[in-house]
């Protein structure tokens, strides 16, 4: 069973950025691809980026696209996510998951959560 651990959250001003970290512990050909979801207060769990570990092919959500880069680091077992422009609209809890392909992790579908790690945009 993977174990998650999620750091790298914080406050930061409107313009700013935050590198979101996620180390990964027992992974199986169940976590091929890791990932970001995260969630705002009254809303629903929103896909953020996405990563494989072979290969390291991503797929990102439009709203990101530009502004968010992820990416891993195989001998460290650490998935990144490298948040710049950010938004007041970013803020949320972020979750890192893992999945055995990214459609899955797409259609926020993953079997393996971390704790999740706030991120509050000020304006």
């Amino acid at each position: 069973q993977i174990q998650l651990v999620e750091s790298g959250g914080g406050l930061v001003q409107t313009g700013g950025s935050l590198r979101l970290s996620c180390a990964a512990s027992g992974r199986t050909i169940s976590s091929n691809a890791m990932g970001w979801v995260r969630q705002a207060p009254g809303k629903e769990r929103e896909f953020v980026a996405a990563i494989t570990w072979v290969g390291g092919t991503t797929r990102y959500a439009d709203f990101v696209k530009g502004r968010f880069t992820i990416s891993r680091d195989n001998a460290r077992n650490t998935v990144y996510l490298q948040m710049n422009k950010l938004k007041p609209e970013d803020t949320a809890v972020y979750y890192c998951n893992a999945a055995p392909n990214l459609l899955t992790l797409i259609n926020k579908n993953a079997n393996s959560w971390g704790q999740g790690t706030q991120v509050t945009v000020s304006s």
